[in-house]
């Protein structure tokens, strides 16, 4: 394929003015923007948050904003290289970090696009999912799958905090992107099926011929066991970092279709250079702290704060202190469209 095509101003001005009045324009002017050689040219570039900027902003929105008033009180975290106001961190995904008071309840309601929730601060913030109360605790990723009924509430005495992750870019630009609202749901008198069905790895309720499995069966995953889990890999494993997938539990698939969760430790003083991936990706700190460089940009990164890394870059990060994190990445989408790749730095 050429390197040199032809430009719109190399082209007879009466014949520019007759395609505009036909609604047509020319591929080749335009064919290097959308199929450029060799790999993608993102929009997206590298983003930080933290969380000691972020967590004042947010404490100041519940004095100046009722949740009465903002159904959900979050702020968004928009990708640098599209803007301040952007509902993209990345190309993909949209992140919001949300604030729920004591005593406060966010309103039921259901959305085509999928959500997860990171939950960042505070204790005794819940959220009902199809009926189903889900405990909001440090470091526990809790679902609200798309077309799922949720609602929050809190019965603590501190704030909650939690990041939302959602793959809302995907819908708005299918244009599939809508909600609905309903009462507070009425909530189910027994613990979540993190606590009953699925409490161990590797085990699942035995099923009769006829029973059926809901689609997301299991909508918290406890931190306390996905940082045991980590630990133990780390202490038996290779010298690798140790790594871990959230997985639905009756099928081992990606828990959400179109994004993908995966927790890692990294030792103090250890450092991991993973290969060009062609998904975007955020990282949210769960604890510790380090250093990640993505495409030569440095970031230091404290406990709670969060940052992104666009598609097919390179990043380093190193741990100067014990550190988990969560990955958040759209390799579920890839892999269904048949284009997720690797590549050796």
């Amino acid at each position: 394929m050429s390197e040199q095509l032809g430009t719109l101003e190399e082209l007879p001005e009466d014949y520019r003015n007759d395609m505009a009045s036909a609604g047509v324009a020319p591929l080749w002017p335009m064919m290097r923007n959308v199929l450029p050689h060799g790999a993608p040219k993102p929009v997206t570039r590298p983003g930080h948050w933290t969380y000691d900027a972020l967590r004042p902003l947010l404490l100041r929105a519940g004095e100046l904003t009722p949740v009465e008033k903002a159904e959900r009180r979050v702020l968004v975290l928009s990708d640098p290289g599209r803007g301040t106001g952007a509902m993209q961190a990345t190309s993909s995904i949209y992140l919001g970090m949300q604030l729920l008071l004591p005593g406060e309840t966010a309103p039921a309601h259901r959305h085509t696009p999928s959500a997860a929730r990171i939950i960042v601060e505070g204790e005794g913030g819940f959220t009902v999912v199809d009926g189903e109360k889900l405990p909001m605790e440090n470091g526990d990723l809790v679902l609200t799958p798309g077309g799922d009924w949720h609602d929050h509430g809190h019965e603590g005495s501190e704030p909650v905090v939690w990041l939302d992750a959602l793959d809302l870019p995907l819908f708005v630009y299918l244009e599939g992107s809508y909600a609905e609202e309903a009462p507070l749901q009425a909530q189910r008198n027994r613990p979540d099926a993190s606590e009953v069905e699925y409490r161990a790895a590797g085990l699942a309720p035995s099923r009769r011929l006829d029973s059926t499995v809901r689609r997301y069966p299991m909508m918290r995953y406890p931190w306390a066991r996905t940082e045991a889990a980590l630990r133990e890999m780390a202490r038996w494993g290779d010298d690798g970092i140790a790594e871990v997938d959230y997985i639905n539990p009756e099928t081992g698939q990606d828990v959400l279709p179109t994004m993908g969760f995966t927790a890692m430790m990294l030792e103090a003083g250890q450092s991991d250079a993973p290969p060009l991936r062609s998904t975007s990706a955020a990282f949210h700190v769960i604890k510790g702290s380090g250093k990640s460089v993505v495409n030569g940009e440095e970031i230091s990164w404290s406990p709670k704060d969060t940052f992104t890394a666009p598609v097919f870059a390179d990043i380093t990060h190193h741990a100067d202190s014990e550190a988990f994190l969560v990955r958040i990445h759209d390799r579920p989408l890839q892999e269904k469209l048949g284009y997720y790749e690797e590549r050796a730095k």
